[in-house]
């Protein structure tokens, strides 16, 4: 297929707050069109707005990643507005209910691990499979998958959390799959660790800023051909699985 142009696109998934907005703001600065996934209508069209009145390229996109349908109407978006991806950045997640000990594990609400595992596991799988045959026309495409050192069996860091926590690990194997599977093409998929950052997730409880939680995804989004793959980073290097 023929390039409209040699702008190139990312989408960025749950780009309407927080860590997802500053990614997509970053990548934008470097020239990116960037398209912004986001369920919410309204927090979607004011954050395109921000993007523009920024001077960023962007335009939204409805995405909820828990809805196969939804993401086929992604995708098709997608590929109409630009024809190709050249970079994903399955940013969206949640952290799941607490409340009552429901990610306590002796207390454990296997409800709130499905709900937890559909957003941060499941969706990042939905989202990269029907992206993939547009991330293959680029010619250096590049998967960031935004995870967690909570997921680091080694380091287990952060409060007990047994939906989140176990989502990031399986979201590492997943990445680390995906990493093996496309090893002999040009698709770069990695995942990464955004720190501690002040955002709602976090009831802004942290001085790390979005932008400075951003970097190391817009690093791994801007990989050169012989960079890493299937590995997990944070700004300090890689993180211990």
């Amino acid at each position: 297929m023929g390039r409209v142009n040699d702008t190139k696109t990312a989408l960025v998934t749950g780009a309407n707050k927080g860590i997802g907005f500053a990614i997509a703001q970053g990548l934008g600065t470097l020239s990116f069109t960037v398209a912004v996934g986001a369920r919410d209508d309204v927090r979607r069209k004011e954050a395109v707005e921000r993007l523009h009145a920024a001077g960023v390229d962007a335009f939204g996109v409805a995405l909820d990643v828990t809805s196969d349908d939804s993401v086929a109407a992604a995708t098709a978006t997608i590929e109409q507005t630009a024809g190709r991806l050249d970079v994903l950045v399955n940013n969206a997640g949640i952290g799941g209910r607490t409340d009552g000990g429901a990610q306590d594990p002796t207390t454990l609400d296997l409800d709130v691990v499905r709900t937890v595992l559909d957003t941060n596991v499941f969706g990042v799988v939905r989202v990269t499979n029907a992206l993939l045959p547009l991330l293959r026309r680029a010619d250096s495409p590049r998967i960031v998958n935004v995870s967690s050192n909570m997921g680091s069996l080694t380091l287990q860091t952060g409060p007990i959390m047994a939906a989140y926590a176990p989502s990031k690990s399986m979201l590492n194997s997943v990445t680390a799959q995906y990493a093996r599977r496309l090893a002999d093409t040009n698709v770069i998929v990695n995942a990464c660790c955004p720190g501690y950052v002040a955002t709602d997730f976090t009831g802004f409880s942290s001085p790390r800023t979005p932008e400075e939680g951003a970097a190391i995804a817009i690093r791994l989004a801007t990989l050169p051909d012989d960079g890493p793959r299937g590995g997990f980073f944070d700004d300090e290097g890689v993180i211990p699985w």
